[in-house]
């Protein structure tokens, strides 16, 4: 059985596209919050301006985070049928090589989880700020339009 060529693809292919996506997520989060740190709502003359604003990129966050699992279930599948189509050509049955190459396979599943909670947690997150911002902005244009 060829566990290399399972380890190769799950840990560049698939691990290493999640590895791609937990960076993007982290990236996106601290981007956002920096921008809502120095965001003057008082400068916005219309909510849409402003939800256009605040919401910029909080998608990409709930993307990567709904999808991350799915794309770990792809590389255990992967992985899983990789290690039988092996076991069918060779003929062996040697539970140890099957075992290594399921658990290499159910790293990606793991991997997959290990981005989709933060994400979605920083999605959640950004989703509650966002919620105080464009508040805040209505309490401020009801204010201007009593001293008014």
């Amino acid at each position: 059985m060829n566990i290399e060529l399972i380890k190769i693809f799950v840990d560049y292919g698939i691990i290493g596209l999640l590895g791609v996506m937990s960076f993007v997520t982290f990236w996106v989060w601290i981007e956002r919050l920096m921008f809502y740190k120095n965001i003057n709502i008082s400068h916005y003359k219309n909510k849409e301006e402003l939800e256009i604003d605040v919401t910029n990129n909080t998608s990409i966050l709930f993307t990567l985070g709904s999808n991350a699992p799915y794309i770990g279930l792809l590389g255990t599948v992967i992985g899983i049928i990789i290690t039988f189509y092996m076991m069918g050509q060779n003929g062996d049955i040697d539970v140890k090589n099957i075992m290594t190459s399921l658990a290499l396979a159910l790293k990606a599943t793991a991997m997959g989880l290990v981005v989709a909670i933060p994400a979605i947690f920083f999605y959640n997150h950004l989703a509650r700020k966002i919620e105080v911002i464009l508040a805040r902005w209505e309490v401020l244009q009801k204010e201007e339009n009593r001293a008014n």
